[in-house]
């Protein structure tokens, strides 16, 4: 009777935690309306889980560290980042499993602005790259990710797995022993080791899951080489090496910058640019590990709790990021596949800074390379080589194009230019599309049927299907299998029209869909066109849409 009357008394906490921790509905389906009483403790997910996110968690030290010096900050920056935004998204994300912190492509854009004005621009930047994130999840912007065609997301993830294998040769440079100059490759034994570890990590991750799926086989890949490395003293490079991660909790920092709007002339552009790349990586991020795991997660929610994350981040001194999908890639590898995943990741990224410093340092960057190699090869699409000459020629473009451009430049704006290459393609294919077959009627009206879209792409092709100066008096032009898309759809309706004026001709638009109707009355007094209305006439698309 005590157990029954205090599970209903902790029914209001309990029903949200439920709600919040269930897992993303199918792809393709409708969304899953699971009851309470399904929601079952799953001990060997959990345990998955948990595992999955010490792995994580020990991939993110190393990369936070290297951006905060990317980014020209302390390290603890970048760890602080690391821990606020993992911990935010992965509780109220729109994804399960996905793994966010500070990134690369967020170090890149803020650096300059560090370089120029300091580190307290670089928190007010975050803040209100977080401002702009959560408005645009408010705004339900996420959504757009669907235009993202298939074959920029092939060209985005190989060219993600070249970055993030690009991003691996620090681990084969050393720094010159009087701390100037620029860095020098390894060479003799110390190279040699250094390629044998890495080796050895990427065959233990091979092989473990082979043996057992009980246990993520990255970490397994760390522990081995880690304890091989400190049981023999084998001497190279560590953690440690890169810098001490020891710190304290995180503390509530508003930044230390003028409340002006030259302060905002300064943030502002930079802010734009962060929150951009953060919202387009993370969406792109989502929409692969929804491909992977064949479900579905939500944009716009994931949009709102990275925007907090970083919002959050930049009051407490990081550096910001966004979804990482090295990290996504090794939490779904290594089993984790729930919220409790990114959660533990953060947490025990925290313990590290808190307690673990000592031993974390101890790791080798060889076994963390060989992890980052194996997520290169896991995140490649070697597909694409065998359907290259099966695609059409455009698409395969598109994936050379972007993968080329977010090695060069930058994830959010190979996106970008892929996405705008697929518009031009698509509108070119669709401007051959428009024909008319002709006939005439009993009173000897000649009728155009007009077959294929009416857009700013196939204007020119319209008016050469039409001899104003050969037809007779009377004109129809049928609209049933067209569509009018737009205003220069529209003026070309009008200057045909003209034509037929000049000749002492009269046009006639007939069968009209209801849209394009919609337009032709918005459009009032700037088209000048007869057109018969049938409102007993529907298109079977009109009926669906």
């Amino acid at each position: 009777m005590l157990l029954a009357t205090l599970i209903n008394a902790l029914r209001p906490v309990r029903d949200p935690l439920l709600r919040l921790f269930a897992p993303p509905p199918p792809l393709g389906g409708a969304p899953l309306m699971m009851p309470h009483r399904g929601l079952r403790f799953d001990s060997r997910q959990a345990r998955a889980d948990l595992l999955s996110g010490l792995t994580v968690a020990l991939a993110l030290v190393p990369e936070a560290v290297a951006f905060a010096f990317v980014c020209g900050v302390p390290p603890l920056v970048g760890l602080y980042a690391a821990f606020i935004i993992s911990l935010i998204t992965s509780v109220f994300g729109g994804r399960p499993g996905m793994i966010s912190g500070a990134t690369g492509a967020v170090a890149v854009v803020v650096v300059s602005l560090v370089q120029s004005h300091g580190i307290e621009y670089l928190f007010a930047t975050v803040v209100l790259a977080g401002v702009l994130q959560v408005l645009a999840g408010l705004a339900r912007l996420g959504k757009f990710i669907r235009l993202v065609p298939e074959a920029v997301m092939f060209g985005f993830v190989n060219g993600l797995a070249i970055v993030i294998f690009w991003a691996q040769r620090a681990s084969f440079q050393t720094a010159p022993a009087d701390g100037a100059g620029t860095s020098q490759w390894m060479q003799g034994p110390e190279l040699a080791w250094m390629l044998g570890l890495v080796a050895l990590t990427m065959v233990v991750i091979w092989f473990v899951p082979k043996w057992t799926k009980a246990f993520p086989a990255p970490l397994a890949g760390i522990l081995t080489v880690s304890l091989l490395v400190i049981g023999f003293g084998l001497n190279t490079r560590t953690v440690g090496d890169l810098a001490s991660i020891a710190g304290g909790l995180p503390s509530f920092h508003l930044p230390q910058v003028p409340l002006s709007l030259e302060t905002l002339r300064i943030v502002f552009p930079y802010a734009l640019i962060v929150a951009s790349v953060g919202l387009i990586e993370s969406l792109m991020t989502l929409r692969l590990l929804d491909e992977l795991t064949e479900t579905r997660g939500r944009g716009n929610k994931e949009c709102l709790a990275l925007g907090s994350a970083n919002l959050l981040t930049g009051l407490f001194g990081g550096m910001g990021g966004c979804a990482m999908i090295g990290q996504s890639v090794i939490n779904h590898n290594s089993g984790g596949r729930g919220r409790l995943s990114g959660l533990s990741a953060s947490l025990f990224l925290l313990m590290f800074i808190l307690f673990g410093s000592s031993l974390i340092e101890q790791i080798p960057i060889a076994a963390l390379t060989g992890v980052m190699f194996m997520v290169v090869i896991g995140t490649f699409e070697w597909s694409s080589f065998r359907v290259m000459r099966r695609v059409p020629r455009a698409d395969a473009f598109v994936i050379v194009l972007v993968s080329t451009v977010t090695v060069l430049f930058d994830l959010a704006i190979a996106v970008a230019v892929g996405v705008i290459a697929c518009a031009l393609v698509f509108a070119w294919q669709k401007s051959q599309h428009i024909s008319v077959s002709t006939s005439t009627d009993a009173r000897g009206a000649k009728i155009y049927r007009l077959n294929g879209p009416l857009f700013f792409a196939s204007i020119s092709s319209f008016h050469e299907l039409f001899t104003p100066a050969q037809d007779p008096r009377e004109v129809i032009v049928d609209f049933a299998d067209s569509r009018v898309h737009g205003h220069a759809a529209l003026d070309a309706i009008d200057k045909l029209a003209e034509r037929y004026s000049k000749v002492g001709k009269r046009l006639r638009l007939v069968h009209l869909s209801r849209d394009c109707q919609q337009l032709l009355d918005k459009a009032g007094d700037l088209v000048s066109v007869d057109v018969q209305r049938d409102p007993h006439y529907r298109l079977a698309v009109d009926e669906l849409a």
